[in-house]
């Protein structure tokens, strides 16, 4: 999939964490904000992608990732972009569709079966009567 560059746009900022004295003075961690409307995705794919991404996508349909892992702005934009090439993978994906099966006559049988031992046991947990 071909990402368009004007549906792009990464902001960075101070990443959190380890990093010495480095960490206060330089601007690491990327946010990665993908518009999903000029990007040109088929209907279905974008549903797909708004499912997969949950709270990272925004009500006017902006996708923000953020990446921090890495202590270079480079690393962390390489990161970014990897995430959202991996969730537009997954977006493209329909899901498998699926088959109704029945439970086998063993399985059924095994069941019922273990509820009877249950059971069993919860009622043999009760007070013991004067004839037993």
């Amino acid at each position: 999939m071909r990402i368009p560059p004007e549906s792009l746009s990464f902001e960075y900022f101070r990443a959190s964490g380890p990093g010495g004295q480095n960490v206060n003075k330089v601007s690491t961690a990327v946010r990665l904000r993908f518009d999903v409307a000029s990007a040109g995705l088929a209907g279905d794919v974008a549903a797909r992608l708004s499912l997969l991404a949950g709270k990272r996508m925004t009500e006017e349909g902006i996708l923000i990732i953020e990446a921090s892992r890495f202590r270079t702005q480079e690393r962390n934009q390489a990161d970014a972009l990897s995430r959202l090439e991996t969730l537009l993978l997954r977006a493209e994906k329909p899901p498998k569709k699926r088959h109704k099966t029945r439970p086998t006559r063993a399985s059924m049988r095994k069941r019922v079966e273990g509820k009877k031992k249950r059971g069993k046991i919860k009622r043999l947990r009760g007070k013991v009567g004067r004839d037993e």
